[in-house]
Formats: structure tokens, C-alpha cells, sequence
């Protein structure tokens, strides 16, 4: 079943909400703590590990809810509204800390709560979010299609939200102030791609309601007994941390690097998220011609290998180092077309064998995988800052690195993030869900449960 344009396009709408909150917070959240509120590395963290942790707990949950509810807005769209607007509000606090607060446990209390907050609210956006494609289509390739879409709009809210954030900080006055600007530019954007997908797909098909399993700890252990699902998940989650160390250590490594804190740092994410945007027809005649599961692998290994090249950043000319981070980025809107492909084709699966409705536990397993995953990458990377000496520092006040500390900013952007994405492509090898499986599971098929 083909999907109407409206709703492609309505339905891409959201990326930019779910990538403005994927992007921002990996990318300017730690050095917001360490470099303008004079929390150390370590503790901040934490900080930025705890609450999206939290959605590991919360994501199934919200899928739960969501599959259970009935409205005339249908059973995802309700969450899709009140979510992001709570979102973008939330989004705005967390970069809003109070004047005064100095430095230590009062600004670092301040943002984990604030952080709790907006990541709850964004657990219920993006699980039924995640879960619409494989209610809106049961077409295998209009699902690639649909991811299509979303994913040119993630890039362009990568690339907006990325790019534009720490200018914004400059604009406004550096420091916490101008981080209050950044923090409304990016709640105003995340506003606009939620009443984007709202109404976008108003009206478009949610599926056949179907039964579903009576706990939520049956439904977990239907999705743990989905083996395609499982490994695809499995590695999606070591990737995604893989991924959130490059955005966490974008501006560490334009200033300790390429010594351009600010400019740098735009020019890195114009590189690394504008190539998606061109390459998107060749990854789609690619997954055409080569299958999702060979594309999704080719995608990996291009963007962990250009990523394990860049580790010689100290002696490659500066367009050497952008060249490489572009082709970072080509590889990266691979990596997110199929793997987000194929999502829905695992839940079709389990559908089909099962005749039960519950896109949303999957989608909720997915996403706390994901979140969980983004914030691992930033933990990580301020583990490897806080080993290699990383000095901290308040607002308007540049500390001295050690050798060893800059070391730590390289590997951690470029070696750290080629293993983590190159070493779960192995987990794929058990993956056989092709096309002719699904179809056929699809013809054998008991009728729904009513």
C-alpha cells in the first residue's frame, strides 16, 4: 500500500523533533557543564548518561500506553503533540540554569533534573513516533521510502539544529546566556516539527487494531523471542553510541584540533550531516539493488573506516580532515535508511506470525536502545577526557590542556567510534529477514485476533 505524499512528508516532519533533541544535547551539552557551569568531566558525564538511562525504563512503557489507546486522533498522535510540546519546553530549562548557581553540585542538581524531565517527555513522542511506519504501509519498499524521507529531514534538522546551535551561543553572548538562546531556538524548532507530523498525518491509516499480549513482560519476552529484531537492535545500540561520541566530541575537537572552537565546529556538522542529503538517491537505489541488510553493512563499515582514517588528524591539511568527516556523514545517512527500514519489517514479522498489536513495545525497545545508546556515546567520551586529563573550566575562561588530554579528544572522535560501529556489523550475520521470508510468513498467516 502506497503512502500519500502528504504523509511522507508530514510524517518526516517529526525528525525535527527527534533530531534536534538527538543532536543538540550530545553536541553542547558536555561542554556546556565542564567549560561554562565548572563541572568535571566525570561527573558531567554522568549527567548526560543518567536521564536518557532512565528512558531505557520509560520507552517500553510509553510503547505499552500507546498501543493500548484508543481517541479519535487515533493511538499515536495524541502522544505526538503533548510529548513535543513538553519537549521543546523542557528543552528550553535545561539550558536555562539560574544565575548564581556556581559552580559544582548546585548547576549539575539543576541539570539532571531538568534533563529527567525533557527525556521522559521525549520517550513519549518518539515510540509511537517509531512505531507509525509499520502501521502506515505493509509495503516493504514503501517503508524504505518512508525512511527516506525522514531521514533527508533528520539530516536537514541535524544540519539546522547542529550547525546553528553554537552560533546561536555566540550570537547571544557566549556562556550560560547565549546558551539561554540556544536553548529556545532549538525548543522553537522542535515546536514547529511537532505540529509538523500532527497534522501531517492526520487522517493516514493506523492499522487494524488487534489484541495484544495481557503484560508487559510477555510482550518483552515476545520481542526478545524476534531474532531478527534482536540483532538488528543489538547492534543499532552499539552503533548509536558509536555515533553519540562523534557529536560529543565535535566541538572538543575543532578547538583542541583544528584550533576553531567556534567556526570549526559548524563546518564539521555542515560535513558531516550535508553529504546525507546528496547521497540519499544512491543509498536508495543502493538498498534497491543490494538489499537493506548488505546496504546497512556497507554504510557501517564507510563511515567507521573514514572515521579510523581521521585518527591522523594531526598531520592532514584541514580540507584532508573535512573530506573524511563528509565521508563520515555519507555513511551515517546509510547506517540510519536501513537500519530504520528495516524496524518495521521486524515488527510485520512478528505481526504476521503472532497476529498481535504491538508495534509499540518494539518501537519502545528500539528507542530506549537507541536513547541508552546516544547517551553512552557522550559518557564515554568525557570517561576518555576525564583519564586523559581533561582540564575544566567556567564561562569566558579557556584552561590549558595537556598533550594527553588532546590525544584523548582525538581517539575518542575518530578510533573509539570506527569500533563502535564496525565491530556490531558482525551481529548482523544471523539477520536473514529478507523480502521472500517476510512475504511468505505474511501468506501463512492466521488471521488477526480480534
Amino acid at each position: 500500500m502506497a503512502v500519500q505524499q502528504r504523509v511522507r512528508l508530514g510524517y518526516a516532519s517529526g525528525s525535527l523533533v527527534t533530531g534536534a533533541f538527538g543532536t543538540v544535547p550530545g553536541l553542547l551539552l558536555l561542554p556546556y557543564l565542564t567549560d561554562n557551569l565548572g563541572v568535571a568531566a566525570g561527573l558531567a558525564g554522568l549527567l548526560v548518561l543518567l536521564p536518557k538511562a532512565w528512558d531505557v525504563l520509560v520507552n517500553p512503557v510509553a510503547g505499552r500506553i500507546s498501543d493500548r489507546t484508543r481517541s479519535r486522533w487515533g493511538a499515536r498522535r495524541p502522544y505526538l503533540l503533548v510529548g513535543g510540546l513538553a519537549l521543546a519546553a523542557g528543552f528550553a530549562a535545561i539550558f536555562a540554569a539560574p544565575s548564581g548557581t556556581g559552580a559544582g553540585a548546585g548547576p549539575a542538581l539543576y541539570v539532571a533534573v531538568a534533563f529527567l524531565v525533557t527525556a521522559t517527555a521525549f520517550a513519549f513522542f518518539q515510540v509511537p513516533y517509531v512505531a507509525m511506519p509499520a502501521e502506515l504501509t505493509d509495503s516493504y519498499e514503501e517503508r524504505t521510502r518512508l525512511m527516506t524521507w525522514r531521514i533527508a529531514v533528520l539530516a536537514v534538522a541535524i544540519l539546522v539544529s547542529g550547525a546553528l546551535a553554537p552560533l546561536v551561543v555566540t550570537a547571544g553572548g557566549d556562556g550560560i546566556t547565549g546558551h539561554r538562546w540556544m536553548g529556545v531556538f532549538v525548543a522553537a524548532l522542535i515546536v514547529v516539527g511537532t505540529l509538523g507530523v500532527f497534522a501531517g498525518t492526520a487522517g493516514a491509516p493506523t492499522g487494524s487494531v488487534q489484541a495484544s499480549e495481557p503484560s508487559l513482560r510477555a510482550q518483552l519476552a515476545v520481542a526478545a523471542g524476534n531474532r531478527p529484531f534482536r540483532l538488528l537492535l543489538a547492534c543499532f545500540v552499539i552503533q548509536s553510541a558509536g555515533i553519540a561520541t562523534v557529536l560529543a566530541g565535535v566541538k572538543y575537537f575543532a578547538g583542541q584540533i583544528l584550533d576553531s572552537p567556534d567556526l570549526g565546529t559548524t563546518l564539521l556538522f555542515g560535513c558531516f550531516v550535508g553529504p546525507a542529503l546528496l547521497v540519499m538517491p544512491l543509498w536508495s537505489w543502493a538498498g534497491k539493488r543490494w538489499g537493506k541488510l548488505r546496504a546497512l553493512v556497507v554504510a557501517s563499515l564507510l563511515l567507521a573506516g573514514a572515521a579510523g582514517v581521521l585518527a591522523t588528524a594531526l598531520v592532514l591539511p584541514a580540507v584532508g580532515v573535512y573530506v573524511l568527516v563528509a565521508a563520515m556523514g555519507a555513511g551515517y545517512a546509510g547506517q540510519q535508511v536501513f537500519a530504520l527500514a528495516m524496524l518495521p519489517d521486524c515488527v510485520a514479522y512478528d505481526t504476521a506470525r503472532t497476529g498481535r498489536r504491538q508495534a509499540g513495545v518494539f518501537t519502545g525497545l528500539w528507542t530506549a536502545g537507541e536513547t541508552f545508546g546516544l547517551a553512552l556515546g557522550p559518557g564515554i567520551y568525557a570517561l576518555v577526557l576525564q583519564v586523559s586529563g581533561y582540564v575544566s573550566s567556567r564561562a569566558g575562561v579557556d584552561a590549558a590542556q595537556p598533550t594527553s588530554a588532546r590525544l584523548g579528544v582525538l581517539l575518542g572522535f575518530t578510533l573509539l567510534p570506527a569500533i563502535l560501529v564496525a565491530v556490531p556489523v558482525l551481529l548482523l550475520r544471523g539477520y536473514d529477514l529478507t523480502e521472500e521470508k517476510l512475504a511468505q510468513v505474511n501468506a501463512s498467516a492466521l488471521p488477526p485476533l480480534r
